[in-house]
C-alpha cells in the first residue's frame, strides 16, 4: 500500500467513525424525545413545569 492509498484509507476511517457519531448522536435524541414524550403522558401535569421542578418531582416519584 503506498502512503496515497494509506491516506485516503485513513480518512474512509475516519469518515465511518464521524457518521457512526453523528448516528450515535441522532439515536439518542429520539430516544431522549420518545422519553419526554411518555412521560409527558403519563404525568400531564409536568408539561407546564419549569424543568427543574420536573426533576424534582421525578426525584420524589423515585424515592418512594
Amino acid at each position: 500500500m503506498n502512503e496515497t492509498e494509506r491516506i485516503q484509507a485513513q480518512h474512509r476511517l475516519e469518515e465511518a467513525q464521524a457518521r457512526d457519531r453523528v448516528n450515535e448522536r441522532k439515536a439518542r435524541t429520539r430516544r431522549l424525545i420518545q422519553i419526554g414524550a411518555i412521560t409527558e403522558s403519563l404525568f400531564p401535569g409536568i408539561r407546564d413545569m419549569e424543568l427543574e421542578d420536573v426533576k424534582r418531582y421525578l426525584e420524589q416519584i423515585r424515592n418512594r
